[in-house]
C-alpha cells in the first residue's frame, strides 16, 4: 500500500499495467480538491491534486488538498498511493471484464474514488482523513475512511494510534464514552433505544480501535478531540451508512499517550 498505515480493506496494490487507447486515463479534472474542515488553520496555496479518469472499463478519482501537497514527503506518499490504487483498479477491472465476456454476462465498469481533507493543521502536525468508495460490479459499492498524521518535526508519516503507549491503553480510555455515543446515534437512526446484550445483530458495542481513529482540534494548537469513523456493517446494517463519533480528549486519553507526545494534546470540552 502507498502509505503503510492505510486501511487494508481497499486491497493490496496490483502491478502497474499499460492502458489501451480506449482505457487511457483522461486529463486530470480541475475542480477543487475539497474544503478544509472548520478547525483547520490557513491552508498553503498550491500543491494539491485532483485526478479523474473515466472510460468504459473504469472510473477513478483521487484528490488531496493544498496543505498535504505543500509537504514534499507527504505529497510523494499520496502520489504513490494514487498510482497504486489506479493500477489495482485497472487490473481488477480487466480481469472481471474478461470473465464477464467469457461467461456471456454484461460487464459493469469498476470504480474507485478517494478524497483527502484536512482534519487539523497544527504547529507540529497535519492531520488528514479521507472518504473512499469502491465498486466492482456487485449489488452495491462499499465506502470507508482512512487517516494519517504528518509529523512536521520528524518529517514522517505516523498513524494516530502510534502516539499512544498501546492499542489496549487507548481502547480502555475510549471504550466507555465511545459505546455510549455510538448507542445514542444508533438509537436515533433506528427510532428505538439500543439495548446491549440483546440477541439481535448490531446491538453490542464494538472496539473503537478496529475502526478508523482520527485526531482533531478546536483550538488550532493541540489535539483536543478524537474521532472514530465506522464503516457500514461494523456498527449497523448497510442502510444505516457510516457512523462518525467525536469524543473530547480526557484525562484517561492523556494518560495513555507516550510521554513525548503529551505536549501536542490538551483536554477537550
Amino acid at each position: 500500500m502507498g502509505l503503510i498505515l492505510l486501511a487494508g480493506c481497499k486491497g493490496d496494490p496490483a502491478p502497474a499495467t499499460t492502458a489501451t487507447a480506449s482505457e487511457a486515463p483522461v486529463a486530470a479534472a480541475s475542480e477543487d480538491a475539497g474544503t478544509p474542515s472548520d478547525d483547520a488553520s490557513a491552508v498553503p496555496v498550491g500543491g494539491g491534486r485532483s485526478e479523474k479518469d473515466e472510460n468504459d472499463l473504469y472510473e477513478f478519482t483521487y484528490a488531496y488538498p493544498d496543505a498535504a501537497g505543500a509537504i514534499p514527503g507527504l505529497k510523494a506518499a499520496l502520489d504513490k498511493q494514487l498510482e497504486e490504487q489506479r493500477a489495482e483498479l485497472i487490473g481488477s477491472a480487466r480481469e472481471d471484464r474478461a470473465e464477464a465476456k467469457k461467461d456471456g454476462f454484461p460487464y459493469h465498469a469498476h470504480s474507485f474514488g478517494e478524497d483527502w481533507k484536512v482534519v487539523a493543521s497544527l504547529p507540529g502536525w497535519l492531520s488528514i482523513s479521507s472518504e473512499f468508495y469502491t465498486f466492482s460490479g456487485g449489488a452495491h459499492g462499499m465506502s470507508g475512511s482512512d487517516t494519517l498524521l504528518w509529523d512536521r518535526h520528524a518529517e514522517t508519516v505516523r498513524a494516530p494510534v502510534d502516539l499512544f503507549t498501546s492499542n489496549a491503553a487507548l481502547t480502555k480510555a475510549l471504550q466507555g464514552p465511545f459505546c455510549d455515543a455510538l448507542d445514542k446515534e444508533r438509537g436515533k437512526r433506528r427510532g428505538a433505544p439500543v439495548v446491549r446484550g440483546e440477541d439481535e445483530m448490531f446491538s453490542d458495542c464494538i472496539d473503537p480501535l478496529d475502526q478508523v481513529v482520527i485526531l482533531g482540534s478546536t483550538n488550532g494548537q493541540t489535539f483536543d478531540r478524537i474521532g472514530v469513523l465506522v464503516p457500514p456493517y461494523n456498527a449497523g446494517p448497510y442502510a444505516e451508512g457510516n457512523y462518525e463519533i467525536t469524543l473530547p480528549v480526557t484525562g484517561a486519553v492523556m494518560a495513555a499517550l507516550k510521554p513525548q507526545y503529551r505536549a501536542s494534546f490538551s483536554l477537550g470540552k
